[in-house]
């Protein structure tokens, strides 16, 4: 199993994480699709190559080749989005009146659930540090039904795939340093 190697590579300082991993792979919150596309998602945002690796061999066995693609989609347009609307926030409102001029086609048609894939947008966008994008996806969640507690949950695995993700490069970098 790969989030089982994933957490077996973790060092002792990360056995937090570890557990941490565990219990939410184990997740009775998030529907199987929901929990693994944001597994897969928020491994993405990391820029961690082998924390994406582990996670994505796993989430391709378990995801349909729809919700696989549409949760690297979510990565990837909410690390393009991320970043504009975040730099847009910090010039307080001097652009907002031009237009983004953005293709974002894919959030209007991801090919699963636009609950899921909204899912999983919110949790790179906390990743990424992007209030803007965390609230307006939250809000559609909300609009759409989704529970407060499946919100949270999506929020916890962004926080635990993305610290194992540091984890990973941190002990993969001292691997190779003269320390």
């Amino acid at each position: 199993m790969s989030v089982e190697n994933l957490k077996n590579s973790l060092p002792e300082y990360a056995k937090d994480l570890k557990l941490n991993l565990s219990s939410i792979a184990r997740s009775t919150v998030l529907n199987e699709q929901q929990l693994w596309g944001t597994l897969l998602a928020t491994a993405a945002a990391t820029r961690s190559a082998s924390t994406l690796r582990e996670i994505a061999e796993e989430a391709a066995d378990t995801l349909s080749a729809e919700a696989y693609n549409a949760a690297l989609g979510a990565a990837s347009i909410m690390g393009m989005n991320n970043v504009f609307y975040r730099g847009k926030a910090f010039l307080e409102g001097r652009y907002d009146d031009l237009r983004a001029g953005l293709r974002m086609q894919i959030i209007g048609n991801p090919g699963v659930d636009k609950a899921d894939f909204e899912l999983w947008s919110f949790a790179v966008s906390s990743i990424n540090g992007c209030q803007h994008c965390l609230e307006a996806h939250e809000h559609t969640l909300r609009e759409a039904g989704v529970s407060r507690e499946v919100i949270f949950e999506a929020l916890r695995v962004a926080s635990i795939v993305a610290g194992v993700g540091q984890a990973v490069q941190t002990t993969e970098t001292l691997a190779t340093a003269t320390v």
